[in-house]
């Protein structure tokens, strides 16, 4: 009874899953994407994508429950130690942007708790909130590598405050109308007005919403820790793909009662968190109350997921090197366990991201815009392992086995796993192509240069640690 008692139920899971797979900022970066026909693409992203994403990552974790359940370990698996290495590069190098973000959004928060508006950072040169944002990571670099682990404690706390009133806003404002006599800023909600025009325009928003629901793999050393998996785990992550489409749908819904979608605020991806807790809280008569609250939440969660995110794909990268690939010097730890040539060599990458693209962008709204939009193009490519693992095992069926199967007919398997694929390398690259300006213009040609750069330049100075360590080899 004790080791049942200790088993996850499919329940358990999908919490968790949901909890580290969503945000409010999902519903509120992709409603200022596409407006109203963002409901439609929710019902096809998560039919279509997410649900067999999350089924094949429940079976890549059973078939290799023995490895420590990263990415990395499943491609050594099936395709051997280089590519490995190329992976566990990959999952670490994709943060880069990530990382270059969060400090944005602290110093976006941080005028939002003081001045309860966004004129903090939309009033700024592009330049002057790029150097205080690349402070405030170095400040926070730093700390990560003194090992501090109360900022990680109080974030999770922040985190599910974050959480708890993101569900709240949707409950509160698909309500409000009944509630508080409000009358929506969106009235003409019809089946012409979510449907999307599938057009060159639209394809260009997916990777935001492939963005938005990847991720699933953190779930996967649970697999194995499941009351019979080849059941509950499969469970779970249906009531994890009806909990998003849930909150996706009602959130998006939601959010075109409170902004009039045919005339989106251009600052909406910036700053429109802020504003729907504010104009919420004036709905319910309480002024800024939700606001700061929220604004709270949301800086001590943003701080905490920085210092974890310098600190944690490093350790994955480096943790269990491959002197083959990973110069040794890289490998150093300072006396808190940091690796601190690792940190070095995140705080260059990351520099040259806060500052270059401050030079050729005109404001810090589309600054903002434009780095959320690469973190879109850039993170996914971490999961392009995920289905190439999948692939392969499906390929090579008789030699893994697996307590639980997302499609016991393989050749249909290896099919679903080839077209997700396909599609998370499709929806990057028409990712690159800036939205929300005037095309061919200076500007226009500075973003998609440093939108196609950026991702190989990222992943291809993966190439050159392996050299060094050669070097170091013959030396």
């Amino acid at each position: 009874m004790d080791d049942q008692a200790k088993k996850i139920r499919w329940y358990n899971l999908a919490l968790m899953a949901f909890v580290s797979v969503w945000g409010f900022g999902n519903v509120v970066n992709n409603f200022a994407n596409q407006g109203l026909t963002v409901i439609v693409s929710w019902v096809l992203i998560i039919a279509l994508y997410f649900v067999p994403y999350a089924l094949m990552v429940g079976e890549l974790g059973s078939t290799f429950k023995d490895s420590n359940g990263g990415v990395s370990s499943w491609i050594r698996e099936t395709m051997g130690p280089t590519l490995a290495y190329f992976a566990g590069w990959t999952y670490w190098v994709v943060h880069v942007p990530y990382l270059a973000q969060k400090p944005q959004s602290v110093l976006i928060g941080i005028g939002w708790i003081f001045n309860q508006n966004g004129n903090l950072v939309n009033d700024m040169k592009p330049l002057t909130a790029q150097m205080i944002a690349l402070a405030i990571f170095l400040g926070f670099l730093w700390i990560a590598s003194r090992g501090v682990t109360s900022l990680k404690k109080i974030g999770t706390v922040a985190g599910i405050s974050v959480f708890v009133m993101s569900m709240l806003y949707i409950v509160l404002m698909v309500t409000a109308p009944a509630i508080r006599g409000i009358t929506p800023a969106t009235t003409d909600i019809t089946f012409k007005t979510i449907m999307p025009e599938f057009n060159f325009a639209y394809f260009t928003t997916l990777s935001m919403l492939v963005f938005a629901v990847g991720g699933c793999e953190k779930i996967s050393p649970y697999v194995n820790s499941m009351n019979k998996p080849s059941k509950e785990f499969p469970k779970g992550m249906i009531v994890l793909a009806i909990m998003v489409a849930i909150s996706a749908l009602l959130g998006s819904v939601a959010m075109g009662m409170m902004f009039d979608a045919n005339n989106i605020p251009k600052d909406l991806m910036m700053n429109g968190q802020y504003y729907a807790f504010q104009t919420l809280g004036e709905y319910y008569g309480v002024g800024n109350f939700f606001l700061v609250i929220y604004a709270l939440s949301n800086v001590l969660a943003q701080v905490s997921a920085l210092v974890f995110s310098i600190d944690a794909p490093l350790k994955i990268l480096l943790g269990d090197a491959d002197k083959n690939f990973i110069p040794d010097g890289l490998t150093k730890v300072n006396k808190h366990g940091a690796h601190i040539n690792g940190y070095l060599m995140t705080a260059v990458l990351v520099g040259i991201l806060i500052i270059v693209p401050a030079l050729g962008i005109g404001d810090m709204n589309s600054l903002f815009k434009w780095l959320l939009k690469l973190n879109s193009v850039v993170m996914p490519l971490r999961y392009l392992w995920v289905f190439l693992a999948f692939v392969m095992v499906k390929k090579a069926s008789d030699k893994f086995h697996s307590d639980y199967k997302f499609l016991k007919n393989d050749k249909l398997a290896l099919g679903v796993g080839v077209w997700c694929f396909i599609f998370t390398a499709f929806a990057c690259i028409m990712g690159m192509f800036p939205t929300g300006i005037e095309t061919f213009t200076k500007e226009w040609w500075f973003q998609i240069t440093l939108n196609v750069g950026t991702p190989f330049v990222l992943v291809g100075l993966g190439l050159i640690l392996p050299q060094i360590a050669k070097g170091n080899k013959q030396a």
